[in-house]
């Protein structure tokens, strides 16, 4: 469809050759704009602005049900298939990293999962990469609060919760979802994912969730050396 539309343009240069300025600048924006849309790809590269992340743009897809199926074909496969990323994670919303916005942003984009009729338990897992004016604590408080303002029924539960919100915070950019299964498929972690139950099986079930929520509540200060995966849609 881009090319036919990129020959569509080409093809009615002898009609324009005597056309006005003004239908000459239209001409090349149209050409302009149909040469951007042929290097459009579904999955395409952009530069995250912080080292180990890598974040990847994609076209017509729902990056949560796309990791989501990934990770859950993995932790039923028990397949390894990749060896350099580490956690990927999906991003379906995206504002400005100041409280203010965060908070008249996501008074909107919690409304699908949050707002009533519809209701769930939930937990906030916060990390702040190139950024310092923002306060952990702060943001959990707050995003909490708007979740249980769309609903009173949505409750907070650190052990087994059906939704996940994930906040990145890169540089001055907030970058949001809300994931299932964030606890069973290991905070997303590809490489965990894929080990054998038996481990898991070793020790008390209920302990290993709080080992892993405990590590959701302590902040998160070192950088990883392997690469993170990011989607977001817009």
């Amino acid at each position: 469809q881009f090319s036919d539309h990129e020959e569509r343009l080409s093809g009615s240069d002898g009609e324009e050759d005597e056309d006005d300025v003004e239908a000459a600048l239209k001409k090349e924006v149209g050409q302009i704009r149909a040469s951007t849309e042929q290097k459009m790809r579904r999955f395409q590269s952009v530069e995250s602005g912080a080292n180990n992340v890598v974040f990847i743009r994609t076209q017509g897809i729902e990056p949560e049900n796309l990791v989501h199926h990934i990770l859950k074909d993995m932790h039923t496969t028990k397949k390894k298939k990749t060896r350099v990323i580490l956690r990927m994670l999906p991003i379906s919303g995206t504002c400005k990293a100041f409280m203010e916005d965060m908070k008249k942003y996501t008074e909107t984009f919690f409304e699908p999962w949050f707002k009533a009729p519809n209701k769930g338990t939930f937990q906030i897992v916060y990390k702040a990469r190139n950024n310092s004016h923002m306060s952990r604590e702060e943001v959990i408080k707050e995003l909490a609060g708007i979740v249980g303002s769309l609903n009173p029924e949505n409750k907070v539960d650190l052990n087994n919760p059906q939704y996940t919100v994930v906040v990145e915070i890169i540089k001055t950019i907030c970058c949001l979802s809300v994931v299932r299964d964030y606890v069973l498929f290991r905070k997303y972690n590809l490489q965990e994912v894929v080990k054998s139950n038996k481990e898991d099986t070793q020790q008390n079930p209920s302990s290993l969730t709080e080992e892993l929520n405990s590590e959701i509540v302590k902040a998160e200060t070192d950088e990883k050396s392997s690469k993170e995966v990011k989607e977001e849609n817009k």
